[in-house]
């Protein structure tokens, strides 16, 4: 099966406000990056805050152009393509929900023309068709038709988030990708747009990138879960597996950190900051935050392996034994 969407070493490098006169810093903000999406799946990108997740997100719906590597939709390269082909394909064939719905929408336009603007640069059907799409598209999401002639400032977060969604989903694209979509919600919202999500992922069947912190969040979305640290992705497995078999520190510590009520553990400390991605340590990005790591991990960078389960792939020059409960992780001090 040809997948919806596929990255292969694509690397994104921004330039700092820092460094010399004549000689800026640069920020490794994706670095070798390979992803493949196939259609109807559901993957979740999970990490710190910096970690590229976002950066992943834009490279793969063609806001943002690699300075290496290739991100090909049906086999073609996006960035070979005339401008018009890739604007058409973008623009069709993807729809992105960003974070925060109360930045991304148009606060001028009401929703009836904020989810029609798809329709009308792609010229998809008649007038009237293009109206009956509205609201199809305002009753999919859960929204009632009295909000068409509202501006956004006068609907909830969780209206708005909606309509970001409902948007994304007109013109039917292959792939949808939703980065941090409940992060500037209300708590009491949140589950309110994840359920939303996964009805809409079983009734339509769109590929689905979901982006998030949140690694209990992601597990319940996704059929795979990719972990990033530092512009990499550090770990990559089924989302069934991914709790008792993750094999990479970073993947347990993120676990660790997160609350449970049946099984709660203690977490997993992870020494000082992220570090800079303008100058990321030697070897393993992770090595200084690791409590296994040792000498080897600062001379190399562990290349994958691959897990006893298919599709199990991790990056770690020491990993952890395999379906060791997290309960029964014990962080070392650095010898």
């Amino acid at each position: 099966m040809n997948a919806v969407v596929e990255v292969r070493d694509a690397h994104v490098v921004h330039r700092a406000r820092t460094g010399g006169l004549f000689r800026r810093d640069r920020v490794y903000a994706l670095t070798g990056a390979d992803l493949s999406v196939a259609p109807g799946e559901t993957v979740g990108v999970v990490g710190e805050s910096g970690c590229g997740k976002s950066t992943l997100a834009k490279v793969l719906v063609g806001i943002e152009r690699p300075v290496r590597g290739t991100v090909s939709y049906g086999g073609r390269d996006l960035w070979t393509m005339p401008p018009a082909e890739r604007r058409a394909t973008v623009g069709a064939g993807t729809g992105m929900v960003f974070q925060d719905p109360s930045t991304a929408l148009n606060r001028r336009l009401p929703v009836r023309r904020i989810l029609r603007d798809p329709l009308d640069v792609h010229r998809r059907g008649t007038p009237g068709e293009r109206e009956e799409r509205v609201r199809e598209l305002m009753a999919l999401v859960g929204l009632p038709g009295a909000l068409a002639d509202a501006l956004p400032g006068r609907l909830s977060g969780g209206q708005r988030q909606r309509v970001a969604i409902a948007r994304a989903l007109a013109l039917e694209p292959a792939l949808i990708v939703a980065d941090e979509p409940t992060s500037a919600l209300d708590v009491s919202v949140r589950a309110q747009i994840l359920n939303l999500l996964l009805d809409l992922r079983e009734r339509l069947g769109p590929a689905l990138v979901f982006v998030s912190h949140d690694i209990q969040t992601v597990r319940r979305m996704s059929d795979r879960v990719i972990t990033m640290y530092l512009g990499r992705i550090v770990e990559e497995a089924p989302a069934a597996d991914v709790a008792g078999a993750a094999r990479h520190p970073y993947t347990r510590a993120l676990f660790s950190a997160a609350p449970g009520l049946l099984h709660p553990v203690d977490p997993i400390p992870l020494r000082g900051p992220v570090p800079s991605a303008t100058r990321p340590p030697s070897g393993c990005p992770f090595r200084t935050r690791c409590w296994r790591a040792d000498a080897v991990c600062a001379e190399s960078l562990p290349e994958f392996s691959a897990a006893s389960r298919p599709g199990h792939r991790f990056r770690c020059h020491h990993p952890v034994q395999e379906d060791t409960p997290i309960r029964d992780q014990r962080a070392r001090s650095p010898e």
